[in-house]
């Protein structure tokens, strides 16, 4: 397998997938097309990629209007949508053992956070959506790389991330099921740094480990500032009946 190969499975990483080779035709719609499907395959939800533009001398790359679709019984149409990922790939880590992505830096990016009267919320069914059919594809993977093996074309190579950063993520925020109503806020940025480790991870593991972590950085971000709204709300409900009894 040879280089630009490899960079193309790089650029998928964001998405997840098992083992993906070069096609013919244009790279950019190649890593297009192979995000959307790998994408709605990990998050059983459908993604879209508006542009994708690669520049493999420099090492960068750039994936425009990313759209992660809610599940269909939640409100929002959309729960996650990116307006840019700039990719920054290390290219002296082609020759060796572990491919590195020196950074992959997200922008303007929108997150729509809804919460059902059970306390469940949109990115808690995504990441359980992920973590199933991540079992899936580790069984089919297993089985894919005994093919590979067979016909000597088996990925060795694994990759890692060293920082992964999404600044100014806008969160909406709708709690109207728990009696209370929708809330729009900016996060602090998210930083997240050595996915995969010294040693890497294969395409397809570290892809599903991006998007769980991302997904669960924002959960995290959701439930803390649902908490702080919900005990808001009951410290003004406990002054309201104070005031009654004793204004």
């Amino acid at each position: 397998m040879n280089k630009l190969a490899i960079f193309a499975i790089t650029i998928l990483l964001i998405c997840g997938g098992a083992l993906w080779f070069l096609a013919s035709g244009s790279l950019n719609d190649y890593v297009k097309v192979q995000i959307e499907r790998v994408g709605q395959a990990t998050t059983d939800q459908k993604v879209s990629v508006e542009k994708v533009e690669i520049l493999l001398s420099k090492g960068a790359g750039t994936l425009s209007e990313i759209k992660l679709n809610n599940p269909v019984k939640y409100n929002y149409p959309h729960a996650i949508t990116l307006k840019t990922a700039k990719l920054d790939i290390n290219l002296k880590s082609l020759t060796q053992d572990t491919l590195t992505i020196d950074e992959i830096l997200i922008e303007d990016a929108k997150a729509f956070v809804e919460f059902n009267k059970g306390g469940k919320s949109n990115i808690k069914e995504l990441l359980a959506a992920i973590k199933k059919n991540s079992k899936k594809e580790d069984a089919a993977d297993s089985q894919q790389n005994k093919d590979d093996a067979d016909n000597s074309q088996q990925l060795t190579s694994n990759i890692r991330i060293s920082k992964l950063n999404l600044t100014g993520v806008a969160m909406s925020l709708n709690l109207t099921e728990l009696g209370n109503k929708e809330h729009t806020f900016v996060l602090p940025n998210i930083a997240i740094s050595d996915i995969g480790g010294e040693s890497g991870m294969p395409a397809n593991q570290l892809g599903a480990e991006i998007i769980k972590r991302v997904l669960k950085a924002i959960s995290k971000a959701a439930t803390k500032e649902e908490k702080k709204i919900i005990k808001s709300k009951l410290k003004d409900k406990i002054s309201k009946k104070l005031t009654d009894l004793f204004g």
